[in-house]
């Protein structure tokens, strides 16, 4: 059983920084893609839904009309789907899901 405490972000500042590393991170999965298709195979299925999903949760944050707590985010359904190994920045991802069911960790 896993029991690994998640934590959330502080602060409004710390979870926009969350979301836009995921971001970066995104991008670099993008480039491995592209180095090595063969190997990378795996994540070309989920990069473009995964990008979308991030991009559409800064755009509302941007706009001002974001909400905590409204379900998972569309992007859990690859997080949980996908290894570590397929998608390294899976734990940033819970971290992000983590924050947005249950608020700043205060």
């Amino acid at each position: 059983m896993n029991t690994t405490k998640i934590v959330r972000a502080r602060s409004s500042d710390e979870y926009v920084q969350m979301i836009e590393q995921a971001l970066d991170d995104v991008w670099d999965l993008h480039q491995s893609i592209e180095y090595d298709e063969d190997f990378m195979a795996v994540a070309r299925e989920f990069i473009g839904p995964l990008e979308s999903s991030l991009n559409d949760l800064y755009q509302s944050m941007k706009n001002g009309n974001y909400e905590f707590a409204t379900g998972d985010l569309p992007f859990m359904a690859i997080v949980d789907k996908y290894h570590d190994a397929e998608l390294p920045f899976k734990f940033l991802l819970k971290r992000i899901n983590e924050t947005h069911m249950k608020g700043l960790e205060i």
